[in-house]
C-alpha cells in the first residue's frame, strides 16, 4: 500500500478512498486473502441454510484453493529445501478436518492464514512505496554552473565532485556540497530535524533534498549523488527493515521443531497399526483424530488473542501497534531514546523573553510590536511566533512599509520613517559598550536553550527576542514513568545543537545527550546502545529519525506530524502525539507477555491429555473435536481479558 496523503473533506474524498482501495487489492495476497473470506462467509450462510450439504463443501473447498495455494506452494518449497513449516501443518491440517467431515474448521483455519500473510504483505508494500518516495525529496535535476558562469540544467544524479550548481530561493538543493558564494536560510529539518531554519554562508554544509530559503546559493557538491545523506538514509532504512522482518514470535521460532513432530507422529501413528492388521479407515481416523488435537489451532490462539486484544486497547487510547511481533517485544525495552523537535518538543516556537539593552528608548511592549509589524510580512517559523505573541499582548499593533529582507539575516521595514530591522545576533568581539552588552547578554540567553533575534531601530540595537521550542507537558512525566519501569533514564538524540539539547534535556529530566546528528549518526548511536545489551526503543517525527527508528528494536512515531517515512517505518505510532502512553503500552505488552504464558500452558495442558488419549486409547472424534476447540475458546477468552480499559494503565491487574 503506498504513502497516503490526508484526505479532504471533499467530493474527491470518495475518489481518493477508491483509489486506496485499489491499490490494496493490487497485493495479491489481498485478493486472494478477500477471496477466501467471502467464501467462508458464503459457505458459512450455505451451511445455516436448509440446502443440501454439498453446496457449503463447495464453497469451503473453494475457500480451501483460495486461501491455502500459496502457503501450500511456499511449504512444498520449505520441504524440497528439506524444512518443515507451520504452513504446511497447518495446510495438512486443514485437509485432516475436511477428510474426517470438519470442513468448516478447515476453511476457518485457512482464513487465518490468508488473512495473516495478507496483511504482512500490505506492511511491507507500505514500508517499502515510502522508502522510495523519500529519493523525492532531492531534485530530479540541478543548475550546474561552468568555469565561465554558463548556466545548464542536468539531471541531479550526473552531478560530479567539484561540479558547482546554483540554488535559487524556494528551490530544493539537489546535491550534498558546500557554499561558495551567496547567503540564504535553509530548512534542513528532514535531515537534522532542526525546528528552525539554518543559516548558510560561504563555508557552510548543505544536503540534498533540504530547502533553500530567500537567498541565492552556489554550492560545489562534494559527494556524489549515490552517497548523498538522503540517499543513505534510504540505503539504512532499507537494511535494518529488512533485518527486522525476520522477527517472529516466540511460539513461530518453535513451530518448525513442532511441525516436524506433530507429521512425523501422524504417519507413525497411522502407519504402524496398519503392519498390525489394521484396517486403513481405522488407521486414517485415529491418524486424522490425532492430528487435529494435535494441530497448534490451541497455540496459535493463545498468542494472538492476548496480543490482538492489547493492540485493540492500544489503539483505543491513542497507540497504533502495527503488529503482534511490536506488542510482544515492547515488553522487554530497558531503555528508551526520543528525538527532540516535535517529539519531547511541539516543534513550534514561541516568544518566551523579551529584554530592553540599556539605553534603549523604547520598552519591551514596544519592541515586540516593532518586530510583529516587520516579521507580518515574512514566513519563517519565528514570524509567526512573534507575530502571534504581539498579538496576544494587547499593544497596540504597528504597520511597516517597505518591508525586505536579507537572506541569511533576517528581515527589515519602516515605521514611521524609522527603519526597523529584525536580525540574527552577530558576534561583535571587542568594540563599543553598547556591542559588549549586546554580545554578553546573547550569549546569556542561547546558553538557556534560546533562539535569539535582535530588533534595531535605525540600525541601533534597542532590544532582544528569546524564542523557544514550546516542550511537551507530558514529557517530563513521561521520562519519569520510563524511568521507573525501565530501570534507566531515557537519552536524548538530536540533530540540533547542543546549547539547545542540553537546555531542553535538562529541564525534562534527561541527563544523556546526543547533539548534532545526522541521521546516520542516530542510527550508529542506537546500534551502539544494542551493542551494550540495551533493548531500545526510539521515539521520533521525522525523516531524519527514519534509519534509528527502524535500526531500534521498536520504533515510535509521533501520529500528528511525523513524516510519511517515519509514520511507516515505526512499529508503532502515538496517534494524538501524547507521550504518557509509553508507559502504558510497554506495561500493556507485560501483561500480554504474562497471558500468552498461562495460555501456552492450557494449551499445551489439553494437547497432551488428548494425544496421550488418543495414543493410550480410544478418543471419539467428536470428543477429541470438542476438547480442542474448548482450549481454542478457553485461551481465547483468557487472552480477550485485555480488552477492558482496566488494562490500561499502571494500577490495572
Amino acid at each position: 500500500m503506498t504513502t497516503e496523503t490526508p484526505t479532504p473533506v471533499t467530493a474527491a474524498g470518495g475518489v481518493a478512498r477508491t483509489k486506496r482501495g485499489t491499490r490494496l487489492l493490487s497485493i495479491d495476497e489481498v485478493r486472494w486473502a478477500s477471496l477466501a473470506l467471502a467464501l467462508f462467509v458464503f459457505g458459512l450462510i450455505l451451511q445455516l441454510s436448509p440446502l443440501p450439504s454439498w453446496t457449503f463443501w463447495a464453497a469451503y473447498l473453494a475457500c480451501y484453493v483460495a486461501g491455502g495455494w500459496e502457503p501450500a506452494l511456499e511449504g512444498l518449497r520449505a520441504l524440497r529445501e528439506r524444512t518443515l513449516d507451520v504452513d504446511l501443518l497447518m495446510i495438512v491440517a486443514a485437509i485432516g478436518a475436511a477428510a474426517i467431515g470438519q470442513i468448516f474448521d478447515g476453511a476457518l483455519l485457512i482464513v487465518i492464514f490468508a488473512t495473516s500473510g495478507a496483511l504482512e504483505a500490505v506492511l511491507t508494500r507500505r514500508t517499502a512505496d515510502s522508502v522510495r518516495g523519500l529519493l523525492d525529496l532531492a531534485p530530479a535535476q540541478a543548475c550546474r554552473v561552468d568555469e565561465r558562469g554558463n548556466e545548464t540544467t542536468v539531471d541531479a544524479a550526473d552531478l560530479a565532485l567539484g561540479d558547482i550548481i546554483m540554488v535559487r530561493p524556494g528551490e530544493r538543493i539537489a546535491g550534498d556540497g558546500t557554499v561558495v558564494s551567496g547567503a540564504s536560510d535553509v530548512d534542513q529539518s528532514t535531515i537534522t530535524g532542526e525546528s528552525m531554519p539554518a543559516e548558510k554562508v560561504p563555508g557552510a554544509e548543505v544536503f540534498a533534498g533540504t530547502m533553500n530559503g530567500t537567498g541565492a546559493l552556489t554550492i560545489r557538491v562534494d559527494r556524489e549523488p549515490s552517497d548523498t545523506v538522503i540517499a543513505r538514509i534510504v540505503t539504512m532504512v532499507e537494511e535494518a527493515s529488512s533485518t527486522k522482518a525476520a522477527t517472529q514470535l516466540f511460539i513461530e521460532r518453535v513451530e518448525q521443531y513442532y511441525s516436524t513432530i506433530v507429521v512425523a507422529a501422524t504417519l507413525v501413528i497411522f502407519s504402524v497399526p496398519l503392519l498390525f492388521g489394521a484396517e486403513i479407515d481405522s488407521a486414517l481416523l485415529r491418524a486424522m483424530t490425532f492430528m487435529i488435537v494435535a494441530s497448534p489451532c490451541a497455540v496459535v490462539l493463545a498468542t494472538m488473542p492476548p496480543l490482538l486484544a492489547a493492540m485493540a486497547t492500544a489503539a483505543r487510547n491513542g497507540v497504533l501497534v502495527k503488529s503482534a511481533v511490536v506488542m510482544e517485544q515492547l515488553r522487554a525495552i530497558d531503555l528508551v531514546a526520543f528525538d527532540k523537535t516535535g517529539t519531547v518538543t511541539e516543534g513550534t516556537p514561541r516568544l518566551e523573553t523579551i529584554r530592553t539593552l540599556p539605553g534603549a528608548a523604547v520598552d519591551q511592549p514596544a519592541i515586540l510590536a516593532m518586530a510583529a509589524a516587520v516579521e507580518r510580512h515574512s514566513e519563517h517559523p519565528l514570524a509567526a511566533a512573534i507575530t502571534a505573541a504581539a498579538g496576544h499582548s494587547g499593544h497596540p499593533p504597528q504597520h511597516a512599509i517597505e518591508f525586505g529582507s536579507t537572506p541569511g539575516a533576517g528581515v527589515f521595514g519602516t515605521i514611521d520613517r524609522q527603519r526597523i530591522d529584525v536580525n540574527r545576533p552577530r558576534v561583535h568581539g571587542p568594540g563599543t559598550s553598547e556591542d559588549s552588552a549586546l554580545d554578553t547578554l546573547v550569549v546569556e540567553l542561547e546558553q538557556t536553550g534560546l533562539t535569539v533575534v535582535v530588533v534595531s531601530v535605525d540600525h541601533k540595537p534597542v532590544g532582544l527576542l528569546g524564542l523557544r521550542d514550546t516542550i511537551r507537558a507530558e514529557s517530563s512525566e513521561t521520562v519519569a514513568a520510563l524511568t521507573t519501569l525501565t530501570g534507566r533514564t531515557p537519552i536524548l538524540l538530536s540533530g540540533d545543537n547542543p546549547r539547545v539539547a542540553d537546555a531542553i534535556a535538562g529541564r525534562i529530566g534527561i541527563t544523556d545527550i546526543r547533539a548534532e546528528l545526522l541521521p546516520q549518526d542516530k542510527a550508529a548511536a542506537v546500534r551502539e546502545l544494542q551493542h551494550q545489551g540495551r533493548t531500545v526503543l526510539v521515539v521520533g517525527d521525522g525523516v531524519n529519525d527514519a534509519p534509528a527508528l527502524a535500526t531500534a528494536h521498536a520504533g515510535v512515531a509521533m501520529g500528528r506530524k511525523g513524516s510519511d517515512l517515519a509514520l511507516d517505518t515505526a512499529d508503532a505510532v502515538l496517534i494524538g502525539d501524547d507521550l504518557s502512553a509509553l508507559a502504558n503500552v510497554i506495561r500493556l505488552s507485560q501483561r500480554a507477555h504474562r497471558i500468552v504464558v498461562a495460555n501456552l500452558a492450557i494449551a499445551a495442558a489439553f494437547i497432551v491429555t488428548l494425544v496421550i488419549w488418543d495414543l493410550a486409547a480410544t478418543l471419539p472424534l467428536p470428543l477429541g473435536v470438542a476438547g480442542h476447540e474448548s482450549s481454542t475458546v478457553i485461551v481465547a477468552l483468557n487472552g480477550m481479558r485485555l480488552l477492558s480499559q482496566r488494562s490500561w494503565g499502571p494500577r490495572s491487574r
